[in-house]
């Protein structure tokens, strides 16, 4: 189904769980997402100005999560730690009280890191732990339409180390690999529940072009893959949804986490103000369907829950500024949109989203600066229909917006 479909293998489960919580303390597989289920947060430095340019800039070690070529730029080894925090008021309004929930997507922090290692003037290596999807939807408990609506959740924590080699003066290439651990949980209140979890491998690749020290442009791609995230799945009917009888079974659930590719480029216009931006082209199109099966779920031919989706490729557009301050002190400003993907429901509210961002780079010393982010995203009122077999069909308003704040520490060694 994908483009690019990657390998999967099975590894040690317990060890990946460990680092995914160490990566995602606190989070409580909580996250906020920009287009469908991706995540939008994955550096402080880059918040500050919406992500605009970060395939070409390389300003940070975080840089090398984006575009594997970028590591060519250091010349020392650097260690970049982001946390990046988001207090999230969206609402789903319906006709009635019981056809309304508020914020119903929790607030969170999302952490990432980075370290990228010179070995020579040419050729570098590096190591990136974060998370490129992920998703949090929670409704009210007595939500009318509980079939379709209740809590949703999907985490996705990417272990990502890469090389990248100057092969000329002008052109960079990089590549990386990824072991990614996903896991996921639906709760659909008295009705059902699942859960289950998967280890994959993907691959991203990346270019950087460099025309002088003033001007730059990166090219990367990252792969798509299917997490086919295997567990547990509970009807607590007797037997109306799936189970014979109800109870536990067995079952899978095949989740893609979509292609991206994105261009970026780099513009340093005196000594004091650059301009920036990029383009990011996501292939959600793969995304056709919620589902999980099992053998166990004879009731409905193996079909433990279905729910169709409608999603076309995406775009994200972003645009920023820096600007020198001072010998220690730089100033960043973005503004971004980010396409829906697809259509909006109560499980997946997607919404275009405009980005308003700010935010500053300290260098404290030789080795050590500080980054800081702030960023509004305002998401659009859409308007939708959802039919259940509870409340029959109802038309529902989404709207709301997020308030992101993030910090980030970099170390040269």
């Amino acid at each position: 189904m994908l483009v690019s479909h990657c390998s999967k293998a099975r590894l040690s489960k317990t060890a990946l769980t460990g680092v995914a919580i160490f990566v995602s303390s606190a989070l409580s597989i909580n996250t906020a997402h920009a287009a469908g289920y991706q995540i939008a947060f994955d550096s402080a430095s880059g918040l500050g100005r919406a992500y605009a340019g970060e395939a070409a800039i390389g300003d940070t070690a975080a840089a090398m999560g984006r575009n594997p070529a970028i590591m060519t730029l250091f010349e020392r080894a650097e260690f970049s730690g982001a946390l990046v925090y988001f207090d999230a008021d969206i609402d789903v309004v319906g006709a009635s009280d019981t056809q309304s929930s508020s914020d119903t997507v929790p607030s969170n922090v999302v952490p990432a890191s980075y370290y990228v290692q010179p070995l020579s003037e040419k050729l570098a290596v590096g190591l990136g732990i974060y998370s490129n999807y992920g998703l949090a939807t929670e409704l009210k408990d007595g939500f009318a339409s509980p079939d379709i609506a209740g809590e949703t959740s999907l985490l996705s924590v990417n272990i990502n180390p890469a090389i990248a080699y100057q092969i000329t003066p002008m052109v960079s290439l990089g590549a990386g690999v990824s072991l990614i651990y996903a896991t996921g949980e639906v709760k659909r209140e008295n009705l059902l529940s699942w859960e289950g979890d998967d280890v994959a491998f993907g691959w991203n690749i990346g270019s950087l072009v460099t025309l002088d020290e003033n001007n730059r442009f990166g090219l990367a791609y990252r792969a798509g893959v299917d997490v086919n995230l295997e567990g547990d799945f509970t009807d607590h009917t007797p037997g109306l949804v799936a189970v014979p009888g109800g109870g536990t079974v067995s079952s899978s659930s095949t989740v893609p986490l979509p292609a991206t590719a994105e261009f970026s480029g780099f513009h340093q216009l005196n000594d004091n103000i650059a301009i920036h931006y990029s383009a990011l082209w996501t292939q959600w199109s793969d995304y056709t369907e919620f589902k999980a099966t099992g053998s166990g779920c004879s009731v409905t031919g193996g079909i433990c829950f279905l729910k169709p989706e409608s999603y076309d490729d995406s775009w994200r557009w972003a645009i920023g500024t820096t600007y020198q301050l001072n010998e220690a002190v730089k100033l960043r400003a973005g503004f971004a949109l980010d396409e829906k993907a697809g259509e909006t429901t109560l499980s997946v509210p997607d919404q275009d989203a405009y980005w308003y961002s700010a935010g500053i780079n300290y260098v404290h010393d030789a080795n050590w600066s500080f980054d800081a982010g702030l960023a509004y995203m305002d998401r659009s009122d859409e308007t939708f229909t959802e039919t259940s077999l509870f409340a029959g069909s109802n038309e529902y308003e989404t709207k709301g917006y997020l308030i992101i704040a993030g910090v980030q520490a970099n170390y040269r060694f």
